[in-house]
């Protein structure tokens, strides 16, 4: 009998039930939404549940004993969606929001997702399809929100120790060749740049602060291609042509890119050295001068989708510059105290380098089941530069016959890193955990041959030569934990690293080794109220060690009076950081705080007994910041757009001087970027953007920056269909970016100023061919895989 009871009631059983239904939301760009709003309606049009996707725009209704419901989807910025759902018949999912559109006087403008995006650990700023992308990569960090670019050092709210990675690999470059890089990468190619003031523990704990540059997908079906041509005028002219290439079928994708940059470079600089101990004054002029007829950057790009759970990409990245070349002509005046010229002589330098770099990188992805994913990611990364000179010094000192002097230096160095890192990831609609191990790898090799005419014949000198091995071995295991909680969002993780270096330096032999754990915690939380006001806490312990070149001791010679040397003794720099955020309808407010324990920098200092100007690597005792950074942007106009980047910091760095007392350098700075953007025609074809940066004096341990400002102007127009754009920048169109940068303590007193070069326009044209439209998106039925899951 109650088997028969059970047979009959059992309908009623499954009706009071609880459902389930899984779901994810993207835009027609296939963009995943997280934190988009949710209402859930009942048949009586009620409300009976609210809830948000998750980061990456999935989300999980659970608990309805409702069998039909109707779903509202909200989100600013795109038109509102209702779907009407039977709980018992419906199969996951996949909701795309359409971007809103408004009609003003026959202009049809369609709203953008917001350039600037906050997200619980980090800064999105959204690149493509903003003037700037017919920009490079290396301006483009320039109008990032809280990065700064100053006499071509990279910086995040004042902090310099950052690292660059591109799709989360670390770019094995530093200063000028970072630059090259970046300048020959192109803009359009560049999906968005993350900001991480406090990088999760799932980063390395190198640098203060992480610029992760993410580089488009392939989304369209077929084959397409780009093709551009981009010419830059300053003191002299450059170029960059290149092709890009994109291919989709089904499981697999495929880009290619290939640009070639060639052209004169020069900067001009001045240096003033007072030495108090004889009462002179020595100012060499130095315009530098140098041609790069082939910078070749590659990218390839291969992703092959296995089976439904199981993702392989392979990638490749180069850059080549096998020859920049250059002589410089640098005269030197010594006056007295009268300013009365009494000596000179003259410095011709000839030089020529060539730098190589490759990066190949593997990875694995493989869905483990509906909550948990596995990744494994390999890369290698060499770089190979040589550096030579031959420089001849005319002397022509008062009580001295006129004489000169001949030395020729041969730098060599050989830099490679192979890393592996896997990485694990859970997650339900509240939780979710990442945990991961990695070892990595980094060997150094640095030649210097020195040979010099000091007997009268140019010979080799062993006692200024050097070669300088490097080994570093980096272990790392981390963990961080997720957790929704209503209007609460908190993360918290641990990575805790193993390092183990040995630097040995021939000439004199000295042998440094070092084996140390240090552990890196990380905290954030955000809520986030009805009305979207954003508040964020976050902290952060990072690490700075030194690059590969600092470390070197060897003494690479600007001329007879002047030369850079590293030191292998260089501590890694500790670097604590704490912010307070708010954000709210694109208005962003940081409110941080920086302590940095033995930073590392490049400062210099003055030798009275050789009238040497020395250039060096070095601790500085310690640094502390704390600063507000405010970036907003204001819809003036559905076609007009102001943007409004502002960093108010107070620095201060200790610092030892070369007589053993302790000083402090500090300055009040402020970093303002005012830019404003309009649209010209109703097919939203023509843009045009003005702007103004403006940095007040800073500092950097010894040195004092002075101020400097500039302005530049962007259009940018679309032709035949958008088949082919026309690019115009004008860059510091005043001439106004040039600074000084002074010491002056104790006996030391010298300054040098300095001009990049930056005043000029740049000319571009992109062709794209092919199929440049999204063909709709075909169902894709469940696999064997899936269905396993």
């Amino acid at each position: 009998m109650y088997k028969i009871l059970l047979f009959l009631f059992f309908p009623i059983f499954m009706l009071a039930q609880k459902q389930k239904l899984e779901g994810t939301i993207v835009n027609s760009e296939n963009e995943h939404l997280p934190l988009v709003s949710i209402s859930v309606y009942n048949s009586s049009n009620l409300l009976i549940k609210e809830l948000k996707t998750d980061n990456d725009g999935n989300f999980i209704l659970e608990g309805i004993t409702e069998q039909n419901i109707k779903l509202v989807v909200k989100n600013e910025g795109y038109s509102l969606f209702e779907k009407n759902v039977d709980l018992e018949k419906s199969a996951p999912l996949h909701i795309i929001l359409k971007k809103e559109s408004q009609e003003i006087e026959g202009v049809v403008m369609t709203k953008r997702k917001p350039l600037v995006k906050r997200k619980i650990d980090r800064l999105e700023f959204n690149v493509e399809n903003s003037n700037i992308s017919s920009l490079n990569a290396w301006e483009i960090l320039k109008n990032t929100p809280n990065v700064t670019v100053n006499n071509n050092i990279l910086s995040v709210k004042g902090s310099t120790g950052i690292l660059v990675t591109i799709n989360d690999k670390k770019v094995m470059l530093t200063g000028d060749e970072l630059k090259n890089l970046l300048e020959n990468t192109q803009g359009d190619e560049v999906k968005s740049v993350e900001v991480i003031t406090n990088p999760p523990a799932k980063y390395e704990a190198s640098g203060s602060a992480v610029l992760n540059i993410v580089m488009k997908k392939n989304k369209i079906e077929g084959y397409r291609g780009i093709l551009s041509s981009k010419y830059i005028q300053t003191q002299y002219a450059k170029g960059v042509f290149g092709l890009s290439q994109y291919y989709k079928k089904d499981k697999l994708s495929i880009m290619a890119s290939y640009y070639k940059g060639l052209g004169t470079y020069y900067r001009e600089g001045t240096d003033y050295v007072n030495y108090e101990e004889s009462r002179t004054k020595w100012i060499s002029t130095m315009n530098r001068k140098d041609k790069n007829m082939s910078q070749n950057t590659l990218n390839f790009n291969v992703e092959y989708e296995l089976d439904s759970l199981t993702n392989l990409s392979l990638n490749y990245s180069g850059f080549f510059a096998p020859k920049s070349f250059g002589t410089y002509n640098v005269p030197t005046i010594i006056y007295n105290s009268q300013d009365v010229a009494v000596s000179d002589y003259t410095t011709i330098n000839d030089h020529r380098s060539r730098s190589i770099n490759n990066s190949v990188s593997f990875q694995i992805d493989r869905k483990l089941n509906k909550r948990s994913s596995l990744s494994w990611v390999n890369y290698f990364t060499g770089n190979n530069a040589k550096k030579y000179q031959n420089v001849i010094t005319y002397l022509n000192f008062a009580g001295e016959s006129p004489r000169e002097d001949n030395f020729l230096t041969n730098n060599k160095a050989d830099v490679q890193l192979y890393s592996t890192q896997l990485d694990y990831q859970w997650k339900n609609d509240k939780l979710e955990l990442e945990s991961g191990v990695k070892y990595s790898l980094a060997k150094t090799n640095s030649t210097l041959d020195f040979s010099d005419n000091e007997n009268g014949v140019l010979q080799y000198r062993p006692d200024k030569s050097s070669i300088f091995d490097y080994k570093e071995h980096n272990f790392a295991l981390y963990s961080s934990l997720s957790y929704t909680l209503g209007k609460w969002n908190f993360k918290g993780g641990l990575r805790a690293e193993m390092t183990d270096l040995e630097g040995i330096v021939s000439e004199p032999y000295e042998l440094n080794k070092n084996n140390y754990w240090k552990f890196f915690p990380t905290f954030y939380a955000q809520y986030t109220t009805e009305s979207k006001h954003e508040f964020g806490f976050s902290y952060g312990k990072r690490i700075s060690r030194p690059s590969y070149s600092w470390l070197n001791p060897a003494k690479s010679y600007y001329n007879l009076f002047s030369y850079y040397q590293g030191d292998p003794k260089l501590k890694a720099t500790i670097t604590h950081n704490l912010n307070l955020t708010y954000s709210w309808k694109e208005w962003n407010l940081d409110l941080y705080y920086r302590k940095e324990i033995y930073p590392s920098m490049e400062i210099s200092y003055q030798e009275p007994s050789t009238n040497s100007l020395i250039y060096y690597f070095t601790n500085i005792e310690k640094g502390e910041a704390f600063g507000l950074s405010l970036y907003k942007s204001f819809q003036i106009k559905p076609w007009w757009n102001l943007i409004l980047s502002e960093n108010l910091e107070h620095n201060e760095n200790y610092f030892k001087g070369i007589d053993g007392m302790l000083y402090k350098n500090k300055v009040w700075n402020w970093v303002s970027n005012i830019s404003t953007s309009f649209t010209l025609d109703k097919s939203n074809d023509w843009k045009m953007e003005i702007g103004h940066r403006y940095y007040s004096p800073g500092i950097q341990g010894t040195f004092r920056i002075s101020s400097n400002w500039s302005a530049y102007f962007v259009m940018n127009r679309k032709f035949f269909n958008k088949k082919l754009e026309a690019s115009l920048v004008v860059n510091d169109i005043f001439r106004t970016t040039g600074q000084k940068v002074s010491t002056k303590y104790a006996n030391q007193d010298n300054y040098f100023l300095d001009y990049g070069d930056a005043q000029g326009f740049t000319f571009s044209l992109k062709f794209n061919f092919g199929n440049q439209s999204v063909k709709n998106a075909k169902t894709i039925k469940k696999t064997t895989e899936q269905d396993r899951l």
